[in-house]
């Protein structure tokens, strides 16, 4: 570190050392009348003491695919994957593991310790009868049971059950970087023969949405009666973020290109055929860091899908959140804030990496679902060491499958996410690296005051 900007850096540390000691004195207030407490005993290895302090934060939820009350409800998620090919999940997210068990006794107070298909017909009469009790206010009786104030339910659209302030909205900008013929890049492989298409469909409800009823003859226009009043209107509408799940369909190796370039291979295939990768490609990245500063000047957060998969052809290596550098070191995008969804997964360490940098944030969202508690908590000893107040609480929270709602995987998320966040933080305590002071504070900050700050919540 350059001699000359110490005296900056530590002004910095310690304003947000302040504030987040602030925070934290007003978070003691709201955890002692809170109704969350641990679920089950304390972790192997976690002080108990850190244990019952994180079980109590009303927490930011900063990923889910919460689903409104709306019967059959299509609004959760822009690629949905059950179009795609049957492939293998991870250990964790099958029916069997024990944590779905705990879940349903937690939220449903399901009595048995098995789930035998007597007791499937029982636990299903329960959760539908809660469902129809509980109406349009079945979401916030979820996050009351879970101890979450606020939710980030990232949706084509919101729906029923789901309003501010308990529900904040994250929409998809990915449609917007597919204005052209997408047959090429479809073909690719079978599963993005499936994805493309709906990402085709929703390009085509956001511009209905703007009454527009086909594609602008020019780029500039392009950009001046699609894009950006797409933006606005989903801002406009109570959207805190734009999310890419772009990882799907292609690599985060989003390059700085011209505008004259983008704008001629717009004009060359507007009026029909099919870009070739390479010119498609140009395309994207173009649009990829448009629409990102578009939505810095606006206020919203963009948030990338960076993890190991899903499907049968997904593409890891593409995932690196490194291939993102060059993105957050554009100076006209310094104004953005980009949080790496799902923390890189595999990549978690890049991921750390690259919060050396000012408008980047990670959060925990599927780890807390795909990784048990020991790993996510290795994890978070890396991130907390080195940017703490970048560091985002998420559970990734979606409909898994009949049995397994979005509110099952909420409550596993957020027990998941606790239980590793004290023992990362009981591990630190422990080797003199915080003190407990320090790892309350922490704790408070991943929980809800990071969150708070980032998307201008103004929690108390």
């Amino acid at each position: 570190m350059a001699k000359s900007s110490s005296g900056r850096f530590w002004k910095v540390w310690m304003d947000s050392w302040t504030a987040a000691v602030a925070l934290f004195a007003s978070t003691l207030a709201l955890s002692s009348c809170s109704g969350a407490e641990p679920a089950g005993p304390p972790p192997n290895g976690a002080d108990p003491g850190i244990s019952t302090f994180i079980a109590r934060i009303r927490a930011v939820d900063n990923h889910t695919h919460a689903n409104s009350t709306a019967p059959g409800d299509t609004d959760a998620d822009a690629l949905p994957l059950d179009g795609i090919a049957p492939f293998e999940i991870p250990a964790t997210l099958r029916p069997d593991n024990p944590a779905w068990l705990a879940a349903y006794q937690a939220l449903y107070k399901y009595p048995h310790s098995d789930l035998s298909d007597a007791r499937l017909t029982e636990l299903r009469a329960t959760m539908q009868q809660v469902a129809k009790d509980q109406g349009d206010r079945f979401p916030a009786w979820v996050l009351d049971q879970i101890g979450t104030e606020v939710l980030l339910a990232n949706r084509i659209a919101m729906g029923p059950g789901l309003a501010a302030p308990r529900v904040r909205w994250v929409s998809y900008a990915d449609p917007l970087l597919l204005p052209l013929a997408t047959t090429i890049e479809a073909a690719a492989t079978p599963d993005r023969q499936k994805l493309f298409p709906l990402e085709d469909a929703l390009l085509k409800r956001y511009l209905a949405d703007l009454k527009v009823s086909r594609l602008p003859a020019t780029f500039d226009a392009y950009l001046k009666t699609v894009v950006t009043p797409t933006l606005e209107a989903q801002r406009t509408a109570g959207c805190i973020a734009v999310k890419f799940e772009i990882a799907y369909l292609r690599a985060l190796d989003f390059g700085d290109v011209p505008v004259e370039q983008a704008s001629t291979i717009y004009a060359k295939y507007v009026g029909g055929g099919a870009p070739p990768h390479v010119e498609y490609k140009a395309l994207q990245d173009f649009l990829f860091r448009f629409i990102a500063r578009e939505a810095g000047r606006l206020g919203m957060a963009v948030h990338i899908h960076s993890f190991e998969g899903a499907g049968n052809y997904f593409d890891v290596a593409g995932a690196d959140p490194l291939l993102l550098e060059p993105v957050f070191d554009d100076p006209s995008l310094r104004q953005t804030n980009f949080v790496i969804v799902h923390g890189g997964g595999v990549f978690a360490e890049h991921a750390g990496a690259l919060l050396w940098k000012p408008n980047v944030y990670v959060d925990t969202s599927l780890m807390s679902l795909a990784y048990p508690p020991s790993r996510l908590a290795a994890i978070l000893k890396l991130w907390l060491t080195q940017y703490p107040e970048r560091v985002l609480f998420g559970s990734d929270a979606v409909a898994l499958g009949p049995d397994m709602g979005w509110e099952v995987a909420a409550w596993v998320g957020a027990r998941n996410v606790r239980s590793a966040l004290a023992l990362a933080l009981s591990d630190l305590v422990r080797g003199g690296d915080v003190t407990r002071q320090q790892a309350e504070v922490i704790a408070t900050q991943v929980m809800r005051g990071n969150a708070s700050r980032l998307y201008r919540l103004d929690l108390k």
